[in-house]
């Protein structure tokens, strides 16, 4: 079904109560891969049994975060196979810090809707108050639809991040598990892209591939450990676009550029001779 701008742009997708537990945030934070030297104090934290510290990416995940079907691309004047979708861009405001527990209110609409002509981009927008009525945080994600442009919209911008023209201030690498995707996958995201061999083949994949979302994350917790001391308090936004697609085993390099309260980032597969993963990726801290 061609996607009905006329009825998507601008509805509302849905409103979801949800909440969370420290064992929740241990979870997310050993999808993401915390805890891999396990006589690190810094890193030790994320896992806290009672008061974990609580990266702000988490918020991409909370509201679905118990979820045991694979998701549909079902909205309002949109409906779409699930495999003709990859992740686009996400980006997470954090209005103070995530507490380890507690519960919340996310109300989702359709921000925009771009026709690139062989695709479209469709953009949700989020926003997760508490129980007493106060922001948490906001949430941006796009997703890539092959296939489904034409439909009459707006082509959209790109903003592209400048990177300084010198060398990276700082290169970290970080090595993600073999069964890192079917870790990441018990934090709601049952895509089978991500755990199906046959899934991934339809797909146009020669296995499955690790989760933007878990790529995502992984590097916000890189560089929180390596260029905030571990401080994920620090953190008032973070974003970035899919580059590319990342096979879990492989090893991301990700570099790091200081550009005053901001960290721009990009993270590439050192196994694939720097094969890009993400890109335009921004920390802003507080």
């Amino acid at each position: 079904m061609p996607i009905d701008l006329s009825v998507a742009l601008g509805a509302e997708v849905g409103q979801t109560t949800f909440s969370w537990n420290a064992s929740d945030i241990a979870l997310y934070h050993l999808g993401v891969g915390a805890g891999a030297d396990p006589l690190d104090a810094n890193s030790l934290r994320y896992l806290h049994d009672a008061e974990p510290k609580v990266l702000p990416t988490f918020a991409t995940v909370a509201a679905s975060f118990h979820e045991t079907e694979p998701p549909k691309v079902s909205m309002p004047g949109i409906e779409i196979d699930l495999a003709a979708v990859v992740h686009g861009s996400q980006e997470v405001t954090v209005h103070r810090p995530i507490p380890p527990s507690g519960s919340a209110t996310t109300r989702t609409t359709i921000a925009e809707l771009q026709d690139k002509g062989s695709a479209a981009v469709i953009v949700q927008e989020s926003t997760t108050i508490d129980d007493a009525g106060e922001p948490l945080w906001t949430a941006r994600s796009a997703i890539f639809a092959k296939g489904e442009g034409g439909f009459g919209g707006e082509r959209g911008s790109s903003d592209k991040v400048a990177y300084p023209d010198r060398e990276p201030d700082r290169t970290i690498e970080e090595k993600t598990l073999p069964q890192q995707a079917l870790l990441y996958r018990l934090c709601g995201d049952r895509n089978p892209l991500h755990s199906s061999p046959e899934f991934a083949e339809m797909a146009g994949f020669p296995r499955p591939i690790l989760h933007g979302l878990c790529t995502y994350g992984t590097v916000c917790r890189a560089v929180t450990d390596t260029m905030l001391g571990g401080d994920v308090d620090q953190i008032e936004r973070y974003a970035a676009k899919f580059a590319g697609i990342v096979f879990p085993g492989e090893t991301l390099r990700i570099k790091v550029w200081e550009d005053g309260s901001r960290l721009l980032i990009s993270a590439s597969v050192a196994d694939r001779d720097d094969a890009p993963a993400l890109g335009n990726v921004v920390l802003t801290r507080r």
